[in-house]
């Protein structure tokens, strides 16, 4: 495994997994710029102060779920980016996306996040994620009829 392999796993095995948010500035630049849109989000972030970005996401997430846990299944890497297939899990026990009610169900799907490295720490983000598959599962879009 590469050090830029062993930068996402971190990100994911310690802040987001166990929440240790003191790790952040070890892994994420302060200049960090954000593609990934948030779920039911207008507008990519755009450059953020990466560390805070990354706390505030987490926490967004574990408002939401948690139960929250990210599987880092697959990395590559190349040059200066890194990508990772993740499998996360959770169940909304509160307001998901912070204004509907919580639906008690668990949800597990797949995303891809792609990661550009400056200077040993992550400082961009790609990612496409099953939010139509993470939304079936949680009955917020109800399935369709067979």
């Amino acid at each position: 495994m590469t050090k830029a392999e062993d930068l996402v796993r971190r990100l994911f095995e310690e802040a987001f997994d166990r929440r240790e948010y003191d790790v952040l500035p070890q892994l994420v630049a302060e200049r960090y710029l954000e593609h990934a849109l948030a779920p039911f989000g207008a507008s990519e972030p755009g450059e953020v102060a990466g560390p805070d970005h990354m706390r505030g996401v987490i926490a967004w997430l574990v408002a939401q779920y948690p139960d929250l846990r990210m599987f880092v299944e697959m990395t590559a890497a190349t040059g200066d980016l890194v990508v990772a297939r993740v499998r996360s899990e959770g169940t909304n026990l509160g307001p998901l996306n912070g204004v509907m009610p919580p639906t008690g169900r668990s949800f597990s799907a797949h995303q891809t996040h792609w990661y550009r490295i400056c200077d040993g720490r992550l400082c961009e983000h790609w990612a496409d994620r099953d939010d139509l598959g993470t939304l079936l599962q949680l009955g917020v879009i109800p399935r369709p009829a067979a």
